[in-house]
């Protein structure tokens, strides 16, 4: 990260935001200008936090953060937030700036065509799709002309054509971007460097090279910490075992004894702490709800959006126990809005057999209620499961300690996806609705992800731009809304 002045500078930055233990602790690290940047680190680690200090929405508990003079800074959000939902695209991006601006609708237009995207200006920011409404975030930091943009999760909800536009559009920004994501090839295509926030030590440490590089630096320099700690716990074991038999012979070899376990305390304090790998969550099976047989859902007609208008198309769609249907098309053709109908019961076109428990996985976790804690969320999917049994399924997704007790509405958007896998593995859902489920969540996760749903024994429904992922889950048929 050689080119360019150094626009911001972190020294000796500590911050908890309120937690019981810190986010940051000592954090030293610089950005230069006109570079294009990875962040790295854990679900919940705290990544989306330097954000926020960096664009000045916090500030540090100890410790200074140093921003050029006059630099402006722009965040492209993971999620639109809730009460921007209702928003015309028009008061959505006059929002970001202090004053009214009056001729705003030609800028609007023009990043939109930056981000291709064609919305109505009076549209409501609610009625757009997942895929569109992560084009809508980046335009609104787009349109502020930032010195320093910072997207969190820009992928996300995006199809192909989209992640590629903005990819081609990060390769030929002029200006300083940092990106957080765990898309590695989308990574790869830009990066220069990698800051990595490690989860355990809470400090961020810098790196020069693309993202793949890096990957590679970390995981060889893991593997020499890892055979010098092993060569001196040999070398340790020796001496302790040669300290004991002199003791044991008494007289002058009690004095060479304990030179020998002063000699072993001091290659113990030698041993260097290796970087911890990222924990990834434990192997789960969702089980499938008991007693049903024959169709499950029946499908004969659907809606298609097309140039913001919606049209009714004959189908067929039966899906019985183990069937697997990926429904696939572009953001902003309809699929979401399909899952959410399926989910509530309202889709025309649609039979759903008796008493069948739906498994939704919602893209927004709309259907997870922010103010209840974890324990709280998780029992209500449960129906009567003991608070030990809560316990242990919500470990196994790194939901234990502290965050068992938080609140949803507080956890990072990565940990509320894997609050949502905790709810489909206490419901034993007999359908299996997923939209967008790779989402947020860290790249560890998702073979042992994709390897829980190929498994499932029910009907699953999903929806994934994201193809790696598909090709390691067994699908039986193909939607697609295209055609």
């Amino acid at each position: 990260m050689s080119r360019g002045e150094v626009i911001v500078r972190f020294e000796k930055v500590s911050f908890d935001f309120g937690a019981k233990k810190p986010i940051l602790h000592e954090v030293d690290f610089s950005v230069r200008r006109h570079t294009k940047i990875t962040f790295m680190g854990q679900n919940g680690a705290g990544k989306s936090t330097i954000f926020a200090l960096m664009a000045g929405i916090h500030t540090p508990e100890e410790g200074q953060i140093h921003l050029a003079h006059g630099l402006t800074v722009a965040t492209g959000r993971q999620v639109i937030p809730r009460e921007d939902m209702p928003l015309t695209v028009r008061d959505f991006f006059q929002k970001v700036f202090p004053k009214k601006v009056y001729d705003i609708d030609p800028k609007i237009d023009k990043v939109l065509e930056v981000v291709n995207l064609v919305a109505p200006h009076d549209r409501l920011i609610g009625s757009f799709s997942g895929g569109q409404q992560a084009r809508l975030l980046l335009a609104q930091a787009l349109i502020q002309n930032p010195d320093m943009l910072l997207l969190d999760e820009p992928t996300n909800n995006l199809d192909k054509d989209g992640i590629a536009h903005l990819t081609k559009f990060l390769i030929d920004y002029k200006k300083t971007a940092i990106v957080i994501s765990h898309d590695a090839e989308f990574l790869n295509s830009f990066t220069e460097g990698v800051l990595y926030l490690d989860v355990n030590t809470h400090k961020v440490e810098q790196y020069v090279g693309n993202y793949l590089d890096v990957i590679k630096e970390i995981s060889a320099r893991i593997e020499k910490e890892n055979r010098k700690n092993a060569l001196l716990a040999k070398e340790i074991q020796a001496k302790k075992d040669q300290a004991n038999m002199f003791a044991n012979k008494g007289g002058q070899m009690r004095m060479v004894a304990k030179r020998m376990r002063l000699k072993a305390e001091e290659m113990e304090e030698a041993k260097v702490d290796v970087r911890k790998e990222d924990k990834t969550i434990r192997s789960f099976r969702i089980p499938f709800q008991e007693g049903l047989t024959g169709e499950i859902l029946n499908i004969t007609s659907l809606k298609v959006i097309k140039n913001h208008k919606a049209t009714q198309h004959a189908v067929k769609v039966s899906l019985r126990k183990g069937d697997h249907l990926l429904l696939k098309g572009r953001n902003g053709i309809g699929k979401s809005t399909l899952l959410k109908s399926l989910a509530d019961g309202s889709a025309k076109g649609a039979t759903l057999a008796e008493k069948v428990h739906i498994g939704y996985y919602r893209q927004d976790f709309a259907n997870m209620d922010f103010d209840k804690t974890v324990y709280e969320e998780l029992a209500v999917s449960s129906g009567r499961s003991a608070e030990d049994e809560l316990r242990k399924v919500a470990s196994g997704f790194l939901l234990s300690g502290d965050i068992f007790h938080s609140k949803i509405g507080t956890l990072s958007e990565g940990q509320k996806g894997l609050v949502a896998f905790a709810r489909l593995v206490l419901l034993k859902p007999g359908l299996l609705i997923l939209d967008e489920p790779t989402n947020h969540i860290n790249f560890r996760h998702l073979p042992v992800i994709a390897e829980a749903l190929g498994a499932y024994e029910g009907p699953m429904i999903l929806v994934s731009h994201v193809p790696d992922f598909v090709g390691q889950i067994r699908i039986d048929e193909v939607l697609d809304l295209e055609k």
